[in-house]
């Protein structure tokens, strides 16, 4: 009976380290710190929902000092959270990435400028200085810029750009007349900062159809040359939207998960998680060509990219889902 018994442990043991051996591993790199626009992917580890589908999953935060792109073009990572813009300029230095799924379908930035100030329109930016994120994420403000025909080096005909500092403090300060904020974020930091919603004018990207697209996943197209890594990824897609569609439907939930993994400020991450949402719409992962032709289109106009993109984006991984 003993010798059964051992040899039934045995077996067991076997077994459980050849289903650990097969778990395929991926690391994502986030564009930025743990929170809320992140939900998804720490609940879809959280709840099991990568290892249900034999995914080892590491999730790496970003931050003011990381760069996605670097990170996957160094080795660091298998597929990388990204914004458009940032996506195709490295694309055009040399880091081949392409755009496999997109949850976010609407874009989150915004430009706020206090009721009381000179700002009420448009018309109104000339001579102003403009509060704006570098990184990547100053490319919807060039293109809206150069859409208004407002040159970005300052003068009485221009807009001046200040280089904003990832929070508030620029617009509480007065150091720009208007500053840059995103719909989950920055904008409610206003709001806890004593502003109420009519102290404040709110130009949207998305409704003034500036938007160009945000958080996406993004991985190097060698990498999509094997039939194995593209089954990974679909894999992968897969339970990162079950992560989406469950954090939508449980926002607090959600936000705990959230400062489970180094969120900060429960009630934040709530409320983001909300405004996330809106963004998102239905997950389904699959990205919009209009967007994506409106975004190439925006980075060519300004010269930022100085060719048209090609196999940037591809369907081979949602087509699959």
């Amino acid at each position: 009976m003993k010798k059964t018994l051992g040899l039934t442990l045995a077996l067991t043991m076997t077994l459980m380290a050849g289903a650990a051996q097969a778990a395929d591993k991926v690391t994502l790199q986030l564009k930025w710190v743990a929170q809320s626009q992140f939900a998804g992917y720490y609940v879809a580890k959280d709840k099991g929902f990568y290892e249900e589908a034999g995914l080892d999953v590491e999730i790496k935060p970003g931050g003011p000092d990381i760069a996605p792109e670097q990170v996957i073009a160094g080795g660091g990572a298998d597929v990388i959270v990204d914004w458009m813009g940032g996506a195709l300029a490295a694309r055009e230095k040399g880091v081949g990435l392409v755009n496999i799924a997109q949850p976010y379908k609407k874009a989150g930035m915004e430009m706020v400028c206090p009721a009381d100030g000179p700002v009420k329109t448009e018309a109104d930016f000339k001579g102003r200085t403009l509060g704006v994120w570098f990184y990547g994420n100053e490319y919807p403000f060039f293109a809206w810029m150069n859409k208004l025909g407002l040159s970005t080096e300052g003068g009485p005909d221009g807009v001046t750009v200040l280089k904003q500092s990832f929070d508030v403090q620029p617009l509480i300060q007065k150091q720009a007349d208007c500053i840059s904020v995103m719909t989950y974020n920055e904008y409610w930091q206003l709001i806890d900062a004593g502003y109420k919603p009519e102290d404040l004018i709110v130009f949207n990207y998305s409704e003034m159809g500036n938007d160009l697209l945000e958080d996406g996943l993004y991985t190097l197209e060698e990498n999509l040359k094997d039939p194995a890594y593209v089954d990974k990824m679909v894999k992968f897609v897969s339970a990162s939207m079950k992560g989406w569609e469950y954090a939508i439907a449980n926002p607090e939930e959600a936000a705990s998960i959230v400062m489970d993994n180094g969120g900060q400020d429960e009630n934040h991450q709530v409320r983001m998680m909300g405004e996330v949402a809106k963004l998102i719409g239905e997950p389904d992962a699959k990205l919009i060509p209009e967007a994506y032709e409106r975004t190439a289109k925006a980075l060519l106009d300004q010269k930022i990219i100085t060719k048209e993109p090609e196999g940037a984006w591809t369907s081979v991984v949602t087509d699959k889902m």
